[in-house]
């Protein structure tokens, strides 16, 4: 069995002033071993809550409301915090956006590099050591020695995110969730973490839930890409099929907003207006209101994920007619 992991209809809310509100609504996904999904999208679309809702990290006043999270064929949702903690670092391991606030202030670098290898790995504090060293050499940290004394707060952003990737890929894990690994890093460090990733996932067959809004890491690193908008899944498919040929709107968009060096005559565009707010409920299509292919129908109806291919689908009415001929040509 290839699949890593199954996310089918995932619902998390939160729990407010103004009552429940659902940040992310009803995702489906799956990664393969071996195989990188990008996620893609806005800040604020559900990207950064979906991957904390895999790796059981919601803020007190999130839950999973419904849906299933599979992990090599274990449900995860029903998991005890224990549970999970066993999981966490070990198979299952997080890149956090903000490198700051994941390290902890009190504890040394080496303090932490350290703990996951001696909690999950068993190995002794000499032991853990040099794997410390071997990992912080990895990740491009010079004089990792010194650096092991160090605290968090002695470090550049730029080090305090390379110390975060060395401890998540400590126990080399089966599944890695990158929450936009490499945004403080200079492009140069940026190649070389993205390889390293890459590396490691063809050596251990890794799977890699990616979270970013940079196009050109998505182009150079992802097998299939997901584009989530206001806490839906809108378009999926291969990284081939969303960038020759995307279909939602939404992707045309995020698509047109990036500059193309090859392209001297390609002018960049903004999409128009911002996300609803979780407390707006939109009838019809959540992206109608900015989209400038907007129709009755998409103000009235929700659309389906028409699926396209055997791996891409759009949620989108633009598709439907071109979806019925296809069905009318196959059954006839």
């Amino acid at each position: 069995m290839n699949q890593l992991l199954e996310v089918n209809d995932l619902v998390t809310s939160f729990r407010t002033a103004e009552g429940k509100l659902s940040a992310v609504r009803g995702v489906s996904f799956s990664v393969d071993k071996g195989e990188t999904l990008c996620i893609v999208g806005e800040s604020g679309c559900g990207k950064s809550i979906t991957t904390l809702s895999v790796m059981g990290l919601l803020p007190s006043n999130g839950e999973i409301s419904r849906g299933s999270i599979q992990f090599s064929g274990e449900e995860l949702t029903t998991k005890n915090e224990e549970e999970l903690r066993k999981l966490r670092g070990n198979e299952i391991s997080m890149i956090f956006q903000e490198p700051m606030t994941a390290l902890n202030p009190v504890f040394t670098i080496g303090y932490q590099l350290r703990e996951p290898l001696m909690i999950h790995k068993r190995l002794s504090k000499r032991e853990a050591t040099q794997k410390a060293i071997t990992l912080l050499d990895q990740v491009g940290i010079p004089h990792p020695v010194s650096k092991l004394k160090q605290f968090p707060h002695e470090l550049s952003g730029g080090m305090r995110q390379r110390v975060m990737i060395a401890m998540a890929l400590a126990c080399n894990p089966s599944l890695l969730i990158a929450d936009e690994p490499t945004t403080a890093l200079d492009v140069t460090i940026q190649a070389q973490i993205l390889d390293l990733i890459d590396d490691l996932k063809a050596d251990l067959g890794m799977g890699v839930v990616m979270v970013t809004h940079d196009m050109g890491v998505v182009a150079e690193v992802a097998d299939r890409v997901m584009v989530m908008y206001a806490g839906e899944v809108v378009e999926v498919g291969t990284v081939t099929e969303i960038f020759e040929a995307p279909k939602h709107p939404y992707t045309r968009g995020l698509l047109a907003s990036v500059p193309n060096i090859d392209d001297p005559d390609h002018s960049m565009e903004a999409i128009p207006g911002s996300l609803p707010n979780l407390s707006e409920e939109i009838q019809g299509c959540r992206f109608h209101p900015r989209c400038p292919f907007a129709m009755d129908k998409c103000m009235e109806m929700e659309p389906p994920l028409f699926e396209l291919s055997s791996e891409h689908q759009s949620k989108c009415w633009l598709q439907e007619v071109k979806h019925y001929d296809k069905q009318s040509a196959t059954s006839s």
